[in-house]
């Protein structure tokens, strides 16, 4: 962290001068945080040197020194599973940790308070209120994505999107899959922090799913793919060792103009690291794509109608993999 001080942050040692730097205090090694490795001193995180406990004053030094554009304050996230007695403890950690890490804040860097609460409805909304009464630039709303099913997500996610200013961005961690990003945006979300283009890359896997809002039909699912995910298609298998098209026909992104199904195949199977560079570039703009779809919904007013009818035809299509 020194050295990265000393070059002056992170935007100056990687050279992406104009980019934003985000900073949350979620684990991205340990998919589920370890509630018994936290105290009251300070949050736990799996890293390459072992488990870390990370006290405000050394998150805060951590800030000081990355110098992001944006950071949320220090949380104590825990599992869906986990007791009341311990959902109600991960919530007064995080607003301790909120005021520490507010009073210890550098000049510059918008602050976004951290929420928590686990499946509770009424931690949620006792954090958020809790929250919503400090001095932040925003809202990083956390405990997401951590266990909880996608039936009860939308009355949690609207437990804390209630007590929160509108003017305010809401930023969350944890939600990634199409539907869960349209729950996320139906309730008030605005930015998405997520690995989910990064897990689908390492896997070997394309997003295919249509991004026309209008036209999304159970149709569109390729006969070659009867039986996946409708959203993806994974490119180790041996199906596509001759395909010569483009991922998805029309794509605009540099891999599908460039290069084929097949080319792509053999780059997995003989491990070229190329392959994964191949497939971010592409799941990266069709991911961006989809959000570019959701912008103009909202814009034409058609938001609940795009999300019931992508919904509606991930499931129609799904019933014709299953049939076939």
């Amino acid at each position: 962290m020194k050295t990265i001080s000393k070059i002056g942050g992170l935007h100056q040692l990687l050279g992406l001068h104009q980019y934003g730097f985000a900073a949350v205090p979620r684990d991205s090694i340990q998919c589920l945080p370890e509630p018994n490795g936290t105290n009251k001193l300070g949050a736990s995180f799996e890293t390459p040197c072992g488990r870390l406990l990370i006290k405000p004053k050394e998150y805060m030094e951590m800030i000081t020194s990355m110098r992001p554009q944006l950071w949320a304050t220090l949380a104590d996230e825990v599992p869906a599973w986990v007791s009341d007695k311990r959902n109600k403890t991960s919530v007064d950690r995080t607003i301790k940790w909120l005021d520490e890490c507010i009073a210890l804040s550098p000049t510059g860097g918008a602050v976004f308070g951290a929420i928590v609460g686990g499946s509770s409805l009424e931690e949620r909304q006792r954090c958020s209120q809790e929250v919503a009464r400090r001095n932040v630039s925003g809202y990083w709303v956390g405990g997401f994505g951590l266990g909880e099913s996608m039936d009860e997500r939308p009355a949690l996610l609207n437990a804390v999107t209630e007590a929160l200013q509108e003017e305010k961005p809401r930023l969350i961690c944890g939600l990634g899959l199409p539907e869960e990003i349209l729950q996320g945006v139906a309730a008030g979300v605005d930015l998405f922090e997520s690995t989910y283009i990064y897990h689908l890359t390492v896997g070997g896997f394309a997003l295919t799913f249509p991004l026309d809002r209008i036209e999304i039909n159970a149709s569109n699912l390729p006969s070659s793919d009867v039986g996946s995910d409708p959203r993806k298609i994974n490119l180790r298998a041996t199906m596509y060792r001759k395909d010569t098209t483009s991922i998805v026909e029309g794509c605009t992104c540099y891999t599908c103009q460039n290069h084929t199904r097949a080319y792509i195949n053999h780059l997995l199977n003989v491990h070229e690291m190329l392959a994964q560079i191949l497939l971010e570039i592409h799941n990266t703009h069709h991911f961006l794509g989809f959000f570019r779809s959701i912008r103009e919904a909202i814009k034409a007013g058609q938001f609940e109608e795009f999300q019931k009818g992508f919904i509606r035809n991930r499931c129609d299509q799904l019933a014709v993999a299953a049939l076939a």
